[in-house]
């Protein structure tokens, strides 16, 4: 099924004209009725097997609307969803008498011990047509049969029209993040946490006022891309007093080797190689999380050492510097970092990089350095480096990564750059804590999940260091590209991985590269919008793309094991928007995505 055929057809369309919001018979849509249930949670491997839990990959999915009765929900660690009354409350697909079996167990009020969750919040205003069901269920109905919710069926006949979002960030909207109220007291457009509209948005986005042309394609998209493409009110401006981005008629080019670092790029990272002999770009560091982006140089210069750099970039109201990576051809997210936990597992990346960010560590008392502490590998790096450091930041940061167990490796100003640079190291075990005379910041209860990442604050607490060895990070992992196909003792079913890479190997060599119709060469950008153990991203590594691998928050938490093959992703809800600008991605790919969540939600909404 998966072979070309000669008689395989590709069709492009040309215009959205004919497009338009479907219309019922009635003339109106019916509006759906909303629900919070328990959601499934298998930590294993075994994707159809396992207890249900009410955490799913420990995070606290709160909705859009996030209010006050959600949060109380949040502190005893429960996963809310808003969903249909209909669904399974396992949240998973179930088989004809299985789903009728459940709907009439709901309709009798029993729980089997399954205490159910309810939330006060907002219902999403959806409407959706749900008059065209199949004959078969009228059928049922009439032997007394409770109908199965099938969703809304595509009508060939029905009008669409679509209009576009009238926002204040216009043609770079990003729902949840960019705020969207009418109060010129606001003077950023940025929410300071993720926010999402309360009712799911039904428009799209504009192009750019001057127009959008086809991006330049990889790798030439490395040296210049379209102006017009990540136009920004202040990034013309911004643009003239930068070295390493010049503006060139209708492109932006990238000189080689530019930076904002006197030197260039490629010394900065070779002396860090030589001050730090335990790291070699793009062998035993292949996974570098890059907070703040600025010139995209740190991934530009390590893509070529097989290193795999991610840009955090973090709110910035002048010129989304990030929208400008991605165009590139880089990858990069867009979330704000305050007090919430970033959507990452802990103890996945290699090293943290932090290149004049501008973060002050040592505030709050040091919420986002224990934020790095989770997250990064257990011996794993933290490179700092600024132009302008004070003697109290010093001391301030010294006392911090002490009171962490952190280790200083090297602190030194380059002598052609003149940066300060420090790079610290996460302790190995947990023998450096107990030492310790003031306890602060406190380890963590054990019944805390340091994998907890959606909508989860940050607690201020040290996670304990895995130690047996049947646990994820006791050992660093193999080096690339061994790490790729490396199975550790701690992933319990190393038979499915094989099988799981294999399988996606065969469809996408046999199918996906020569029997879809898609020009490769202008794929560049891609997500995963439903990746289990990263088996994609890695059948696609030969060929010069990059994929964003993402692991729903409902599912299975599975991201652990991607980023130990020496692959990136994130978690995610997606019935919110995802954290990146409009026009980001190349190709989506989505397996099993909507035919999972069909019964779960009506509607979901992204931009990409």
């Amino acid at each position: 099924m998966f072979s070309p055929s000669a008689s395989s057809v590709t069709y492009q369309r040309s215009t959205f004209g004919e497009i338009a919001e479907p219309i019922s018979e009635r003339g109106q849509l019916r509006k759906r009725t909303s629900s919070a249930v328990p959601i499934r949670n298998e930590p294993d491997l075994d994707l159809g097997k396992g207890e249900e839990k009410k955490v799913v990959n420990g995070s606290l999915g709160l909705g859009r609307g996030d209010g006050p009765k959600d949060r109380k929900k949040e502190e005893k660690g429960v996963k809310i969803v808003k969903e249909e009354k209909q669904v399974d409350e396992k949240g998973s697909e179930v088989s004809e008498s299985d789903s009728e079996n459940v709907k009439e167990n709901e309709a009798e009020g029993e729980s089997e011990g399954k205490e159910e969750e309810t939330v006060d919040g907002d219902q999403y205003g959806t409407e959706v047509d749900l008059e065209q069901v199949d004959v078969s269920d009228d059928l049922n109905a009439q032997r007394g049969k409770k109908k199965k919710f099938k969703g809304p069926l595509f009508d060939p006949k029905a009008e669409y029209s679509w209009k576009l979002c009238n926002t204040r960030s216009k043609h770079n909207y990003i729902p949840c993040i960019d705020i969207e109220v009418a109060s010129k007291r606001i003077q950023s457009y940025r929410h300071h946490e993720r926010s999402c509209p309360k009712n799911p948005l039904m428009c799209l986005v504009p192009l750019p006022h001057e127009g959008y042309q086809t991006p330049i394609s990889w790798p030439e998209s490395r040296e210049k891309i379209w102006f017009s493409n990540v136009a920004h009110p202040k990034l013309a401006q911004f643009v003239k007093t930068q070295s390493w981005v010049v503006e060139s008629g209708e492109y932006l080019t990238f000189p080689q080797n530019q930076s904002e670092l006197t030197g260039g790029i490629a010394h900065y990272l070779e002396s860090i190689e030589e001050a730090i002999p335990d790291i070699e770009w793009g062998k035993n560091i292949r996974t570098i999380l890059d907070i703040g982006c600025k010139d995209s140089s740190v991934g530009a210069f390590l893509f070529d050492k097989n290193v795999f750099t991610l840009t955090l970039g973090l709110k910035d109201d002048l010129v989304d510097l990030a929208q400008v990576s991605l165009e590139r051809g880089f990858p990069a997210i867009v979330s704000p970092f305050g007090t919430r936990r970033l959507p990452f597992p802990s103890g996945t990346f290699d090293t943290i990089h932090c290149g004049e960010c501008q973060i002050h560590w040592q505030s709050n008392g040091g919420k986002l350095l224990i934020e790095m502490n989770r997250i990064l590998r257990p011996s794993g790096y933290l490179i700092l480096s600024s132009k302008h450091d004070s003697i109290e930041d010093d001391e301030a940061m010294s006392k911090l990564t002490a009171s962490i167990g952190w280790n200083i490796l090297a602190h030194k100003t380059d002598d052609v750059s003149d940066i300060g640079v420090r790079i610290y190291q996460k302790p190995e075990s947990n023998e450096i804590y107990a030492p310790r005379r003031k306890k602060v910041p406190p380890m963590c209860k054990e019944n805390e999940n340091p994998d907890a990442a959606w909508y989860v604050p940050i607690n201020p607490c040290l996670h304990p260091i895995p130690s047996a060895i049947e646990e994820r990070g006791t050992e660093w992992p193999e080096e690339w590209p061994k790490r790729l196909q490396t199975f550790p003792e701690w992933m319990n079913n190393r038979d499915k991985l094989i099988s799981d890479t294999e399988h996606w190997k065969a469809v996408v060599e046999k199918s996906y590269l020569t029997g879809m119709g898609i020009n490769w060469s202008t794929i560049r950008n891609v997500m995963d919008m439903h990746a289990i153990f990263g088996s994609f991203a890695a059948a696609l590594l030969e060929h010069k793309v990059w994929v964003m691998n993402v692991v729903p928050v409902y599912a299975p938490d599975t991201l652990p094991i991607i980023f130990e093959r020496g692959l990136v992703g994130v978690y995610h809800d997606w019935c919110e928007s995802f954290g990146t600008y409009p026009r980001s991605y190349d190709l989506l790919h989505a397996d099993h995505l909507f035919s999972r969540i069909k019964n779960r939600f009506i509607l979901i909404y992204f931009i990409a």
